[in-house]
C-alpha cells in the first residue's frame, strides 16, 4: 500500500467517523418533542404520525442525512482499505466525535478521565494507521 492511499483511507475513516459521531447529538435533539405526537391505537398510525414528525423537522433530517453520507463514504473507503483497520478506527473516533459534540451542544460536561480516555483512543487510532 503506498502512502497515497494510506493517506487516503485515513482521511476516509476520519470523515465517516465525523459524520457519524458529530452528528448524533443534533439527530437526538432533533427528535424533542417526538413524545408529544398523539397516540393512535393502531400501530401504523402511530408510526406514521411519528414518520411525518420526524420527516417535516429539518434539525432532523440534516444531520440525518449527514450522517448517511458518511455511510457511503465508509463504503467507499472499504474498497480501498483493510476491514480489520476500518472498523476499530471508524467506531472509535464516531464516539470521540459524539462525545465532543455533545459537549459543545452542552449536554454533559466529562471529568478529566474522559478527555483522557479519548486522547488515548486517538494515539491508538493514529498507531493503527501508522
Amino acid at each position: 500500500m503506498h502512502l497515497t492511499d494510506i493517506l487516503d483511507t485515513s482521511v476516509g475513516f476520519i470523515l465517516v467517523a465525523l459524520c457519524w459521531g458529530f452528528t448524533n447529538p443534533f439527530i437526538k435533539r432533533g427528535t424533542v418533542g417526538l413524545e408529544n405526537v398523539p397516540r393512535y391505537d393502531r400501530w401504523w398510525k402511530q408510526t406514521l404520525a411519528e414518520t411525518w414528525f420526524l420527516l417535516t423537522r429539518w434539525q432532523y433530517i440534516v444531520p440525518l442525512a449527514i450522517n448517511l453520507s458518511g455511510s457511503m463514504v465508509y463504503y467507499y473507503t472499504l474498497g480501498k482499505s483493510d476491514l480489520s483497520l476500518a472498523v476499530p478506527i471508524t467506531n472509535s473516533l464516531t464516539f470521540v466525535f459524539t462525545a465532543f459534540a455533545g459537549y459543545l451542544l452542552g449536554e454533559c460536561n466529562y471529568s478529566r478521565n474522559t478527555w483522557l480516555g479519548m486522547a488515548l483512543v486517538v494515539l491508538g487510532v493514529a498507531i493503527c494507521v501508522s
